[in-house]
């Protein structure tokens, strides 16, 4: 819920956005302001997608998807980064029409004040899409973070642009930033794709977070060693799965116990996490693949 909640958050505060920046538009006639409008209207497609991708990524797990809907997230991310670089890459030929034929800035005080505004609602719902980002690992929240992180600069570079070209009478600064905030869409595109790219090819951990499992798992005082530590995520679940290495002259049950204590470990500092631990005797050496058969 906190997860939906907070894409639900987006979707008004992109829709807002979009409204006044519009206005804002028509009123200055500003490249960079248009930058500003198409990204919104991007921020708005793409936390509608993200809000629906996420309802049905904490589906549950059923007989065709037995590890859950967990990368429904990362297939709308691909498709957030698609739109975001065709819109920088219209963005970038709308400023390179301005610079062959620049226009004066009309309005810019009402521009300013438009960019004021949207600076502070943007910030605000950064900040809020983080805090869950962080407590939930969600790839979607991060995704959405990213680039509304993004718009306060892009922002930022409006106002810069609407008083250098309103109050200075630089027109060109007008077109140059635009195709500022072109580059800055693009990059925040190959941040997106990159992220969704990782959790569709089931990347690991990163070595922070593998080494503080070993650790976990090590300090179990029962827990002789361990081998073949694999992790994934997939939306909001993670997979943990390893080998442990125990006395080969305990019981079963015993066995049993132990498993279940060291995935309490793990559990209490991934919550979000299924874990998977098979317990070996200590030294026995791995089957080979004939041996397997």
């Amino acid at each position: 819920m906190r997860v939906r909640g907070t894409a639900l958050l987006a979707i008004v505060v992109a829709s807002v956005l979009i409204v006044i920046k519009a206005g804002a538009w028509m009123l200055t006639g500003s490249v960079a302001l248009l930058g500003s409008f198409l990204d919104s209207v991007m921020d708005l497609s793409l936390s509608v997608m993200n809000f629906f991708a996420i309802r049905h990524a904490q589906t549950p797990a059923d007989e065709e998807h037995r590890f859950g809907h967990g990368k429904a997230e990362a297939l709308a991310a691909l498709v957030q980064a698609a739109m975001l670089l065709s819109a920088a890459l219209f963005l970038l030929y709308e400023a390179l029409q301005a610079i062959l034929a620049p226009q004066p800035i009309a309005a810019s005080d009402i521009g300013i004040g438009v960019m004021v505004v949207s600076i502070i609602l943007t910030l605000a719902l950064v900040v809020v899409q983080r805090r869950v980002a962080k407590a939930t690992q969600s790839v979607a929240i991060s995704a959405d973070s990213a680039h509304y992180t993004g718009d306060i600069v892009i922002n930022l570079g409006v106002i810069l642009a609407l008083v250098l070209a309103g109050n200075f009478d630089l027109p060109y600064a007008d077109p140059i930033l635009g195709m500022v905030v072109a580059l800055i869409l693009i990059n925040s595109s190959r941040q997106v794709f990159v992220n969704a790219a990782d959790q569709l090819m089931d990347r690991e951990f990163d070595d922070a977070d593998r080494d503080e499992i070993k650790r976990l798992i090590l300090s179990h005082p029962q827990v002789r060693g361990l081998h073949d530590l694999r992790t994934r995520r997939a939306g909001l679940t993670s997979f943990i799965q390893c080998h442990i290495e125990l006395d080969g002259a305990m019981s079963l049950t015993m066995a049993h116990q132990i498993s279940d204590a060291v995935e309490a470990l793990v559990l209490a500092k991934f919550p979000q996490s299924e874990v998977l631990l098979h317990q070996d005797p200590e030294g026995q050496e791995p089957l080979t693949e004939l041996e397997q058969r």
